[in-house]
């Protein structure tokens, strides 16, 4: 078993519709003094991801519709984040004031569609306004994760010439606990799922049921790094992953409805 180093790449600045995150994690790596490697892996946090592309919608050009407005009474929730949470899921799993729980049209479930408030930066107040007026913002989830994560790899390879993984994460709440966690939303260059079915434990008897949810058990260490508030450390690079780099998608650790007991 290798050692697993997890290191915050320093000096992410904070970031914009546009920004070339590639191009950032490079000069942090530089200023890091880090080279890639093949088999690094670098986690960043969904809320760059979004930002950079451009994924920010102000809540003042949204129209909520007679449905958003009669889940938004059910819900004691602002009627225009309850459209944007419509338009970002695939069906309404459960509901209850200040929470809706969705299929996200990703196909994972989570709260809220994955809509967040928290650390995004509004742009400064429009020409005519007066001094701290703001309009109120939204961050919705990268339109694909797994595209987004693929077309970082893609540009970070070419420089670096190694052969890396890439992986999004989100926090997620869970059903049967407390507390946020890190987990998978886009991943790329290492596997999702590994599969231990047909190896020997350490008492020589095959396993029979053993996947392991790797992608996501990275996304909860790396996710410790980053912090929840204001520890601005959105980026974190991998070292000494366990398992042998291969092609990946968020879809292998989805488990298929027909075989979810909860739905």
């Amino acid at each position: 078993m290798k050692n697993l180093t997890l290191t915050p790449l320093p000096d992410v600045p904070l970031i914009h519709t546009g920004d070339d995150l590639a191009r950032i994690i490079i000069n942090s790596c530089q200023h890091a003094n880090l080279q890639l490697r093949d088999g690094d892996i670098l986690v960043l946090a969904q809320k760059i991801v979004s930002k950079a592309e451009g994924r920010l919608v102000n809540l003042a050009d949204v129209e909520p519709s007679p449905r958003a407005r009669q889940l938004a009474e059910e819900t004691l929730k602002d009627p225009r984040v309850v459209e944007l949470i419509l338009g970002e899921s695939r069906e309404i799993i459960r509901i209850r004031p200040g929470l809706i729980v969705v299929e996200h049209k990703q196909g994972f479930i989570c709260a809220n569609a994955g809509i967040d408030h928290s650390n995004v930066n509004s742009p400064l107040p429009r020409a005519g306004e007066g001094p701290g007026v703001r309009d109120e913002f939204a961050l919705l989830l990268p339109e694909d994760s797994d595209r987004s994560a693929a077309n970082l790899r893609q540009k970070l390879e070419e420089d670096s010439g190694a052969k890396i993984g890439i992986l999004i994460i989100d926090s997620h709440g869970r059903a049967w606990r407390m507390g946020t966690v890190g987990m998978s939303i886009g991943i790329s260059g290492f596997p999702a799922l590994v599969d231990l079915r047909g190896e020997d434990d350490l008492f020589g008897r095959e396993l029979k049921i053993t996947q392991v949810g790797a992608a996501d058990e990275l996304a909860a260490a790396a996710s410790l790094m980053m912090g929840q508030a204001n520890e601005a450390q959105p980026i974190i690079h991998v070292r000494g992953f366990p398992y042998p780099p291969r092609e990946s998608k968020l879809s292998e650790l989805l488990r298929p409805k027909e075989e979810d007991l909860f739905r």
